[in-house]
């Protein structure tokens, strides 16, 4: 039986073919290599999706010290597999017609043999040649035959599932529990873009729609840095059809997704969040600490269970894992946040009471504009004024640092229905961030 060792090459080929851009990438250096620019103007697609593709093809690829690209040997043998399985219907006859060829082959080298004496020791060996050269031609045929066989099959799978099948096919399956032997797939879309905002990761959108006679689901994927970062799932008509029912206790079915997302994911952030679980003793509405996380379950129809990341008393809101069930007990969405982003500053000197003082000062100077007209003459109702803590990322990305977050009520609805002013400010310095009306 295969090692993995031995399949990673062909983990890598069929992810490799199993994408058109990439097919195209392989064909244009099957001519000759090619620069980054003659790629890119061939294919017309933008640079960063281009660099994307080809990260992606790794060891098939080989980069010389001019900058241009080149097949390499595992490269050339994804060509030649792409070749087998594009060859039309009239070159697979003509191969099936080649024993024929032989056996004329055969025949004129025998009544050869028989006419001329002189040079029947050559021929001899030559038919020798020849025979030994169609058994292997013969056995090729046959491999190929079988490699066609096992490729279309799982060409068939990948284009199900789009370009990235085996992640959100194993998280269905594995920590979802959703039948996917019944369901077909169709890939309404997939997105590829680098988050500036997020200091320059690579977040991939995918949307699926899977139907079984009456099931109608929509499923959404989001990885950032080939991580999930979050899945979710619309029920659009019917109801999805699952192997196996979650237990009655939703901290029970809250538990076992998180067991099964642990294996999937391979990671070990997960372990302290099933022990809260596991202590769990109230099937209401609740909220507890353990250390540096808290366990917060709300809702009635529709429940959510989140842990946050707390320390000295502020919550991270950015830095979560958060599940939601349907009244069934079954899990709608996935979100996973936890080792995207790093705890900066932990200090808050400046208190809500002072986080109020100080907006108030900004949120007199904000305006707006409506149908030309700049709005600058409001009234502010500081009695109903609120501050929250929510953490924002600063100078460092994905590095978040305690945040004021202050709204202040209009004493009516003022023009484009603006009712308050939020502003922002740092609660380790005080120093103002953003006034918006909203």
């Amino acid at each position: 039986m295969p090692n993995s060792r031995e399949e990673e090459p062909y983990s890598l080929m069929f992810s490799s073919l199993s994408h058109p851009a990439r097919r195209k990438i392989l064909r244009l250096l099957a001519e000759k290599p090619r620069n980054f620019s003659t790629i890119l103007e061939t294919l017309g697609i933008s640079s960063s999706h281009l660099t994307y593709h080809l990260e992606n093809l790794g060891d098939l690829l080989t980069k010389l010290d001019d900058g241009t690209y080149k097949l390499s040997p595992l490269g050339d043998a994804a060509v030649c597999t792409m070749r087998g399985v594009e060859e039309p219907p009239e070159a697979q006859k003509k191969h099936m017609k080649m024993p024929l060829s032989w056996k004329a082959i055969f025949a004129v080298l025998m009544i050869g043999i028989v006419i001329s004496s002189a040079v029947s020791a050559a021929q001899y060996m030559s038919f020798n040649q020849l025979s030994s050269d169609y058994q292997q031609i013969s056995k090729d045929y046959e491999q190929l035959q079988m490699d066609y066989e096992q490729l279309s099959v799982e060409n068939q799978r990948l284009m199900s599932w789009g370009t990235s099948p085996t992640p959100a096919v194993a998280f269905l399956r594995d920590v979802v529990q959703l039948d996917l032997t019944k369901y077909s797939s169709t890939l309404e879309s997939a997105t590829v873009e680098y988050r500036w905002d997020l200091g320059g990761i690579v977040e991939e959108i995918v949307k699926w729609s899977l139907t079984y006679e009456s099931s109608k689901l929509d499923v959404t994927f989001i990885f950032r840095n080939s991580r999930l970062y979050s899945y979710s799932l619309k029920v659009t008509e019917g109801s999805p059809y699952y192997f196996e029912l979650p237990p009655i206790r939703l901290i029970d079915a809250a538990k076992g997704i998180l067991e099964r997302y642990q294996q999937y994911s391979g990671t070990s952030h997960l372990d302290p969040m099933i022990s809260m679980l596991e202590a769990v003793n109230t099937d209401g509405n609740f909220a507890q600490t353990t250390g540096n996380i808290k366990l917060i379950r709300s809702g009635t129809t529709e429940t959510k269970i989140e842990f946050q990341y707390t320390t000295n008393n502020i919550d991270y809101q950015a830095k979560t894992v958060v599940l939601t069930f349907d009244e069934y007990g079954f899990l709608d969405s996935l979100s996973d946040s936890w080792l995207l982003f790093n705890i900066g500053s932990t200090q808050v000197t400046i208190s809500k009471e002072e986080a109020i003082d100080i907006a108030m000062e900004y949120a007199r100077n904000c305006t707006w504009t409506a149908n030309g007209e700049t709005i600058s003459n409001f009234i502010l109702e500081k009695d109903d004024a609120t501050a929250e803590l929510w953490p924002h990322v600063r100078d460092e990305p994905l590095t978040l640092i305690p945040y004021w977050y202050v709204t202040i009520p209009l004493d009516g609805i003022y023009p484009e229905q603006v009712t308050f002013i939020a502003v922002g400010l740092w609660a380790d310095t005080g120093k103002f961030s953003s006034c918006q009306p909203k």
